[in-house]
């Protein structure tokens, strides 16, 4: 079965080319031209990956991001802008943005793009090994956070949070790597590879989005702390029983 893509952009050009390319991928697309439309599309029926253009009619790109993420609908994002600007590009991934594409790009790299992040939320299979480097289907627990790979869920306090295809890869580098500091450069590369080198800004950006969902006080927390001057770091935290 295809994965369903929702292209949304007011450029009708854009639109054509990218559901070109995208549809001789092999992907399912549907499109609309405003935000409006493409809220209630992503809202209301069932997408794998929205590709989204910040600037839009009706309604922008963020206030569609901001309300599918208020709405709970967690559907990978991939933002779109002709803007070259920090601002907005941090924005967008505070607003829930999983990526970031700046216009112009080639198609190619718009679906190899595509095709990295549904990996990532969607891996095709996971091996059946009994070895004891298969990770990948293994619960890996922290104090009172579980993570489930093979499931892409994690519990808190035994109930499930919400992540956003992005944390959820980080909170993993983060857990395997526990007790170990890890740089933003290291995390930029794990997690984001090539796409925003250097820009260590939005690991900062999701590190706060991953305190406000699994720690009890994000001013003092127990879970994930800043070693000054490095990065972060994962520990085990001492619980009071």
């Amino acid at each position: 079965m295809s994965q369903r893509l929702l292209i949304v952009d007011d450029e009708e050009s854009i639109v054509t080319l990218l559901q070109f390319n995208l549809e001789q991928s092999g992907f399912d697309v549907t499109t609309a031209m405003d935000g409006a439309t493409a809220l209630e599309l992503a809202t209301n029926e069932t997408f794998d990956l929205l590709i989204l253009d910040l600037m839009l009619p009706e309604m922008d790109g963020l206030d569609v991001c901001k309300n599918l993420r208020l709405n709970k609908v967690m559907t990978p994002i991939l933002m779109l802008t002709a803007k070259d600007d920090e601002f907005d590009k941090v924005l967008g991934l505070e607003l829930g943005a999983d990526d970031y594409m700046t216009k112009p790009f080639s198609p190619r790299e718009v679906v190899a793009r595509v095709r990295a992040i549904l990996r990532r939320v969607n891996p095709p299979f996971v091996e059946e090994t009994t070895g004891k480097n298969d990770t990948k289907s293994e619960t890996i627990k922290f104090g009172e956070v579980e993570i489930h790979p093979e499931n892409y869920e994690v519990l808190f306090k035994n109930q499930p949070i919400e992540l956003t295809p992005k944390e959820f890869e980080l909170l993993l580098y983060l857990a395997t790597n526990k007790g170990r500091v890890l740089t933003r450069d290291q995390l930029l590369n794990a997690v984001w590879n090539y796409e925003f080198v250097g820009d260590t800004r939005i690991v900062d950006v999701h590190i706060s989005h991953l305190r406000e969902k699994i720690e009890t006080n994000t001013k003092k927390p127990v879970y994930i702390k800043t070693i000054r001057g490095l990065g972060y770091k994962l520990e085990e935290p001492i619980l009071n029983v």
